[in-house]
């Protein structure tokens, strides 16, 4: 049966082009998983995103880098369910320049318009790009069942 729900890559990509939040879970200090939204990018095929320097999720990836995350569109129904789950060892970058083009390509895709990076410099000495560098991959897509299951 899980064989059947499985996205190829053509799908895979697709699905993450429609979706627009990613549920980052990374490890806190005392073992539990700490899991937070974030908006992303893929850029040449790795997931992206950004966020506060000084952030718990900072923290624990410069603690350890492994991290999953779930990209996922629920249904009303359990044949509708789809998603991607991914295991991945993040790289954190404070490079200024390529924290400022993370953050524009993030607010070109949420804004819906081309957003140079001078635009958002000014916010990327705050911010960390983070680089999610995939392991591992587990994807469903249970409309593919059909409705039986």
């Amino acid at each position: 049966m899980r064989s059947k729900i499985v996205m190829s890559d053509a799908e895979a990509a697709a699905f993450l082009d429609e979706q627009f939040v990613v549920t980052c879970a990374t490890l806190g200090h005392n073992g539990f998983p700490h899991l937070m939204p974030l908006w992303f990018v893929v850029r040449e095929g790795t997931l992206w995103a950004w966020t506060y320097r000084k952030s718990q999720k900072v923290v624990n990836l410069r603690r350890d880098p492994r991290t999953t995350l779930q990209v996922e569109a629920g249904g009303t129904d359990y044949g509708q369910l789809r998603g991607i789950m991914i295991e991945a060892q993040t790289r954190l970058h404070d490079d200024l320049d390529v924290v400022a083009g993370v953050g524009a390509a993030l607010a070109s895709r949420y804004g819906g318009v081309e957003v140079p990076p001078e635009a958002v410099a000014q916010q990327a000495p705050k911010r960390i790009a983070l680089e999610f560098a995939e392991t591992r991959r587990v994807t469903w897509d249970h409309r593919k069942l059909g409705g039986s299951y």
